[in-house]
C-alpha cells in the first residue's frame, strides 16, 4: 500500500488532470439535488438527468413531492433501475424533510442520514456539493480507482477507503478530489487493465508500490 504522502501526491495529480471536475447532476435547489443523488444509486448521472426535468417540473419542492402518489412518481422515473423502491423512498424523504426539518434540507451529516434513501455516501455528496462542507464520498469509481492505485487493499470497504483518503488529503481538497476521481473513472475504464496501464497516474502508483514491496523483502 502507498504511504499517506504518496496518496496525497497521487490525489493532487488526479485533481490537476481534471481541474474542471464538479457535480454532473442537474438540480435547481438543494432539495432537488438531494433527490437526484438518491436516484443516482446503481445508475448513471446521465440517466438521472433524463428523468429529473419532468419529475421536478411536476414536484419542484418537498411539499409537492410529499403529496405525490407512488404510481405518479414511478411513471416519471421508470427508466431508472429499482424505480419502485426509489419512488417510495423519495416521497418518504420529502415527507420527512417537511415534517422534521421545516421543508429545508439539513446541513448536518447525522440529520441527513435519518432521511429515507440517504446513506453515508449520499449525505457526503449533499454536504459537499450543496453546502460546501468538506466531505469525501466513495462511489464505485472512487472505490475501483483507490484499489487499483494501491491506496487501499483490494478487499477494503467503503469506510476504509473514505478514512484512508481523508487522512492523506487536506480537507480543502476533499470535494475537488472526489469529483476528480469520478472524472478519471469516467474517462478511463479501471476495470480494463489495457485501457489504463499506460496512464501516468497508474504508472506512478505502480512504481511506488513496487518500491514498497522491494523495501519489504
Amino acid at each position: 500500500m502507498l504511504s499517506q504522502q504518496q496518496i496525497n501526491q497521487a490525489m493532487q495529480l488526479i485533481i490537476k488532470q481534471f481541474p474542471q471536475a464538479g457535480p454532473s447532476l442537474h438540480a435547481a435547489s438543494n432539495f432537488q439535488y438531494l433527490i437526484a443523488v438518491t436516484l443516482s444509486a446503481q445508475t448513471t448521472d446521465k440517466a438521472v438527468n433524463q428523468v429529473t426535468p419532468q419529475l421536478f417540473q411536476s414536484f419542484p419542492t418537498p411539499q409537492a413531492l410529499a403529496l405525490a402518489s407512488v404510481p405518479q412518481v414511478e411513471n416519471l422515473i421508470k427508466s431508472l433501475g429499482l424505480y419502485h423502491t426509489k419512488a417510495v423512498r423519495i416521497i418518504k424523504c420529502a415527507q420527512q424533510i417537511v415534517t422534521n426539518f421545516d421543508g429545508q434540507v439539513p446541513a448536518k451529516h447525522r440529520q441527513l442520514v435519518t432521511l429515507a434513501g440517504v446513506g453515508n455516501k449520499t449525505a457526503n455528496v449533499v454536504l459537499a456539493d450543496c453546502f460546501g462542507i468538506p466531505a469525501f464520498a466513495v462511489d464505485t469509481h472512487v472505490s475501483q480507482i483507490a484499489k487499483r492505485l494501491h491506496f487501499v487493499a483490494p478487499k477494503a470497504n467503503v469506510q476504509q477507503i473514505e478514512a484512508t483518503i481523508t487522512q492523506a488529503l487536506e480537507k480543502q481538497y476533499w470535494i475537488k478530489g472526489h469529483h476528480a476521481m469520478i472524472f478519471l473513472g469516467r474517462a478511463y475504464n479501471f476495470h480494463n487493465e489495457k485501457q489504463i496501464h499506460n496512464l501516468p497516474i497508474v504508472q506512478q502508483c505502480d512504481a511506488w508500490e513496487a518500491e514498497q514491496l522491494a523495501h519489504c523483502h
